[in-house]
């Protein structure tokens, strides 16, 4: 069965679009008569989307209302989340607390202050404008603090790369047009930006971005590497590479299995299955070229391993880090590449002061 196409699936609100969407309802009930059934709001980008008000509950000088998170199509562990403000009048300013299940930035490079909720500017500039709207609706005081929550936010968390990026007990408020796109990459290769964006700032020389767990688990015993130093790089490698280039780190070690290195070695920067393929010829060829034996039957390339050998892996190896390089162009960065089996074998590493196989 074929996917469809990516223009029939239904997008989705940012955690931070809901937040807002749970402020304004909450400053309803705050200044207002009663609750309201729904809210809309103007997105960044000009969408006017209505939210249905899921919760509301008040008390001595404080209101807090709800929004259940719609991620739309997009598979997010935040998708069916309630998202809860509670606003409380204050002297002035719009302050911002991190309740129950949104984490608090303990380490520096993220775009908000070490200390503080882990609530991203966007949705901060969308809760102040709201309270700027409201406040001026009901002839109220700007004066504002507003503390925002998630139910289960810290366990879904642990499911997410904030522990790593230095964000402690619970999700961040996310989101920059208030819209979820489905099967976006761009929050994936954006946790990968922030990932290095965390090293730099703490002064980390040594970074690495693999394929998958069992390719992260085997470089980061190899090197005891810290959490903070792994970043998600997945299948996203020209993501990660191409804003090294311009944020450089001392370090980069690149890991990962062997096909979908060969991949890379071949030139994808983008090494999901559905998106770029092996070239068997190409491969083949490479490997006539040092003498290997014919590998042009072969369906997979851990089956040309087995035909071929560790001078095929150290040979992968040795592309894989010559096109890594390449992308990173002039910067000030040495890089080495990790090549394992699906059972986490080393089969061959190469770097710029040796390329042999391991």
């Amino acid at each position: 069965m074929s996917r469809k196409p990516i223009s029939e699936l239904r997008r989705g609100w940012t955690t931070g679009a809901c937040a807002t969407a749970a402020t304004k309802a909450a400053l309803t009930g705050l200044w207002g008569d009663n609750f309201p059934e729904t809210v809309g709001l103007t997105l960044p980008r000009g969408e006017t989307p209505k939210f249905k008000v899921a919760y509301t509950a008040e008390g001595n000088g404080w209101a807090e209302a709800g929004i259940i998170k719609d991620a739309g199509d997009d598979p997010d562990v935040t998708h069916g989340c309630l998202v809860r403000a509670r606003v409380r009048k204050i002297e002035s300013g719009v302050k911002f607390v991190a309740g129950e299940g949104v984490g608090t930035v303990t380490k520096p490079g993220l775009p908000i202050r070490v200390g503080e909720p882990a609530i991203n500017p966007v949705p901060r500039q969308m809760m102040k404008g709201v309270v700027k709207e409201m406040a001026a609706r009901f002839g109220a005081g700007e004066g504002i603090e507003i503390t925002i929550s998630i139910l289960g936010g810290a366990e879904i968390a642990q499911k997410t790369w904030n522990p790593r990026l230095g964000i402690v007990g619970g999700l961040s408020v996310l989101g920059t047009t208030g819209v979820v796109r489905p099967f976006s990459c761009s929050a994936w290769i954006a946790s990968i930006h922030r990932g290095i964006d965390v090293a730099r700032a703490t002064g980390t020389p040594h970074v690495a971005g693999c394929t998958g767990a069992t390719s992260e688990r085997v470089v980061q015993n190899l090197y005891d590497l810290s959490d903070h130093a792994m970043l998600d790089m997945g299948d996203f490698a020209g993501g990660l590479l191409k804003y090294l280039r311009k944020h450089p780190v001392p370090h980069i070690t690149i890991g990962g299995g062997i096909g979908k290195l060969t991949k890379l070695a071949q030139g994808a920067v983008d090494l999901h299955s559905g998106r770029s393929q092996v070239d068997f010829k190409a491969l083949n060829e490479m490997a006539s070229n040092i003498g290997l034996p014919d590998i042009s039957r072969v369906n997979t390339v851990l089956e040309a391993y087995e035909i071929a050998g560790e001078p095929l892996a150290a040979l992968i190896a040795n592309k894989a880090l010559v096109r890594v390089k390449k992308m990173l162009v002039d910067a000030p960065i040495t890089a080495d590449i990790v090549l394992i089996d699906r059972a986490g074998k080393i089969l061959a590493r190469a770097s710029e002061d040796q390329k042999e196989s391991g």
